[in-house]
């Protein structure tokens, strides 16, 4: 009996999209965008199979949702395509029941709503209003305590600390100890075939059992005391949620989606969006002479970036998408990262252009039930860290390639080595 041939996905990755069948074409492939190399992939499934049925030796069976009409159509069709943890939740990668962890993304609704419900104060207009001042008291801290005329890791100083600063205020949670809440973040979200330490679901449980310890231990502080404007406190006194911990995987699911949702995405259009003006020095110079630009810039930043590279549902009946039948229980993956470059609907997507007409036609942040609940927030940071970088320095360049993630479901930049001219 012949032993099966190993496949090459990093190779993979380097082939020519235009020429290859069609059939040969995963783009849930992880070195596509380690690599960087996924755009071509995308660009040929929106041309010529808009909704792509793949066997993937990774994955399984799934449909690759690639054009923006279609990905809205799941995204806004929660009846048909659940979120839900038991049916498979919202990643492609199938865990083992023992390691599903439920929260109110991986939620149908009611129980969706309710539990929703209970965090959305803190991104209100009248709580955001109050956090912008702390931001950016802390975005000028960092930038003055920057390093000028040498060579530093963006992605470390500015990216990772300012997000998690603010994560550590939303959570109400230790401020000397806030690196946790991005140790705890890396490891929810990290590809356990990334090469890292955290190479199987038993090993990612046991340092989120720790993370779960810990935050029970807040948790109990906070349900005894009045309630106040933390995460925290709102799920400890919350009518739908108060009683969480009883159910520790959903205690430990709703934790990581509020610190991965309130870090990975922002700390990653942070380096991204520094990246593209790297890229495009064009649109640098148009910033710096109208740094008024920002506002807009900003929701362009968060679509060329795609900080969500996808997004899965399971169908829970059969149905049509594009022409093809898709049958109940079967996975499909909705592709923002491909959306967000669809030509039909966006004009010149290919390119980062901060001066758009209409910058939030995107899908970065979701939609229908399940749109990120801290959209706004995170446009703030970025626009807050922004103007603050604008009046401080003239340019920061970008020295060598970003170093990305092994990962199909963040489209994260680990390391970005920049200098600020002295």
């Amino acid at each position: 009996m012949n032993a099966p041939v190993a496949i090459d996905y990093k190779a993979r990755a380097h082939l020519d999209p235009w020429t290859i069948p069609l059939e040969d074409i995963d783009v849930s492939n992880p070195f596509l965008y380690q690599e960087d190399t996924w755009a071509g992939f995308f660009a040929r499934l929106r041309r010529d199979d808009p909704v792509h049925f793949v066997n993937s030796p990774m994955y399984g069976p799934y449909w690759s949702v690639t054009r923006y009409r279609d990905i809205m159509t799941v995204d806004t069709s929660h009846q048909i395509y659940s979120s839900d943890a038991s049916m498979g939740g919202i990643a492609l990668k199938d865990v083992p029941f023992e390691f599903r962890r439920e929260s109110f993304i991986a939620m149908d609704p009611p129980k969706h709503d309710a539990q929703r419900k209970v965090v959305s104060p803190i991104v209100a207009p009248l709580n955001l209003a109050k956090l912008a001042g702390t931001i950016r008291e802390r975005a000028r801290r960092i930038l003055d305590g920057l390093p000028r005329g040498e060579v530093f890791d963006w992605v470390d100083l500015v990216s990772v600390e300012l997000t998690t600063q603010m994560l550590a205020t939303l959570f109400d949670f230790p401020f000397e100890e806030r690196r946790m809440l991005t140790h705890w973040s890396n490891v929810a979200s990290v590809n356990t075939r990334a090469g890292t330490e955290i190479d199987s679901e038993q090993k990612r449980d046991a340092v989120l059992q720790e993370m779960l310890a810990y935050m029970t231990g807040l948790w109990n502080e906070r349900a005894k005391a009045p309630p106040q404007p933390d995460l925290i406190s709102m799920l400890a006194h919350g009518e739908a949620t108060r009683d969480l911990p009883s159910r520790p995987t959903e205690f430990m699911g709703n934790m990581l989606l509020l610190i991965v949702g309130g870090n990975d995405t922002t700390r990653n259009s942070i380096s991204g969006g520094l990246w593209a003006l790297n890229k495009y020095p064009g649109e640098y110079a148009k910033l710096r002479a109208n740094p008024a630009l920002v506002e807009k810039m900003v929701p362009e930043i968060i679509r060329y970036q795609s900080p969500v590279v996808h997004m899965r549902r399971t169908a829970t009946q059969d149905t049509e998408l594009g022409g093809k039948h898709i049958r109940k229980g079967e996975k499909v993956a909705m592709w923002y990262i491909s959306g967000n470059r669809d030509s039909e609907e966006i004009e010149n997507a290919d390119s980062f252009v901060i001066d758009r007409a209409r910058p939030r036609q995107h899908l970065s942040f979701g939609f229908g039930i399940h749109r990120c609940v801290g959209n706004r927030l995170a446009e703030m940071q970025l626009t807050i860290l922004w103007e603050e970088i604008l009046k401080r320095f003239p340019t920061i360049e970008v020295v060598e390639e970003p170093q990305r993630s092994y990962s199909n479901l963040i489209h994260g930049i680990t390391e970005m080595k920049v200098r600020i001219p002295a």
